[in-house]
């Protein structure tokens, strides 16, 4: 549905986007994850048509977003990282606005803003946009990012100034959106955030995709890659099983085999309850230590040999 196809953009000699190749299928939500500078906004900015690549291309649909900017833009819905709206107006009267931008029938676009408003929890706030807090425009930028309802939708930094239950609602309406086959592309720096939604990533790093993947086995092959492992410490009150999984470096019994240390690539804690439960072995008590994502994704940008903007 998304293709990036050597797309580059360069400002006064400088590139701030780097030879970008990429493809997003329906159905997936794709997170560009990113430190503030590496490219995230200028990337989102040539998707949606809003500035022109200095070389290579994006295609949304079969459809090249440079040459056809009016075409893609009835294919998407995008919510920038600051949100704008009128202030003198209400929610409702916003999004009418926009429907009508969109062309669309009066019949479908009055039913269309009342379920989004109903789903993003603002039914019933009827005083002007310009009374609302940061977290309140966020979750009207949402609404209006799904108001054409698009094939495609696009946000920047969505969860910037939500609350913990605007955050919820945000990853319940992205989720069904997805299963409904639309493809969503989020830009963030959170990796907690992306991770949480997202089922593919790409890491971008001073306008260069260094990585790219499913979220499970990105994580794993970055352990992997950078030798660090997981170490999980169990204790048993019966001897305990041989453990045995793909992601298992090593394990160490003790004379009884009632404890154990075992290094793993990734987290393997209820593979190993699994074994000790078929075994009928009682469990005493399991311990994992190892590093964090973060931590892992951290070493990767030191690591990729690509320094950052800041």
């Amino acid at each position: 549905m998304i293709q990036f196809d050597h797309l580059s953009k360069e400002y006064y000699g400088i590139l701030a986007v780097k030879d970008l190749t990429a493809g997003i299928q329906d159905g997936e939500i794709f997170g560009l994850l990113g430190p503030n500078g590496a490219g995230k906004s200028t990337t989102i900015l040539m998707l949606v048509g809003l500035i022109e690549p200095s070389a290579g291309c994006c295609r949304i649909d079969g459809v090249e977003v440079a040459t056809n900017p009016i075409s893609v833009k009835q294919q998407i819905g995008y919510m920038p990282e600051d949100v704008g709206f009128y202030p003198m107006l209400t929610a409702e009267e916003n999004l009418t606005y926009f429907a009508r931008l969109f062309r669309m029938d009066s019949r479908d676009y009055k039913k269309r803003i009342t379920d989004l408003l109903s789903l993003t929890g603002l039914d019933g706030v009827t005083k002007p946009v310009g009374g609302y807090s940061k977290g309140m425009r966020q979750r009207l930028g949402l609404a209006n990012a799904l108001l054409n309802d698009p094939a495609v939708i696009i946000l920047d930094e969505p969860t910037a100034n939500l609350d913990p239950q605007g955050v919820a609602d945000y990853r319940r309406i992205i989720s069904g959106v997805a299963r409904e086959g639309k493809t969503v592309f989020v830009s963030s720096h959170i990796l907690s955030e992306v991770s949480r939604v997202c089922t593919s990533i790409g890491l971008l790093s001073k306008g260069q995709l260094i990585a790219q993947g499913k979220w499970e086995d990105l994580s794993r092959e970055l352990r992997v890659g950078d030798n660090i492992g997981i170490t999980i410490s169990i204790e048993t009150r019966d001897p305990m099983p041989e453990f045995s999984d793909a992601d298992l470096v090593s394990v160490h019994y003790s004379e009884d085999r009632k404890s154990a240390t075992l290094v793993a690539h990734t987290d393997i804690s209820d593979s190993v309850i699994d074994s000790c439960a078929l075994a009928r072995v009682r469990l005493h008590g399991i311990h994992r230590k190892g590093a964090s994502l973060e931590d892992l994704f951290l070493s990767y940008y030191e690591n990729s040999g690509v320094p950052q903007n800041g």
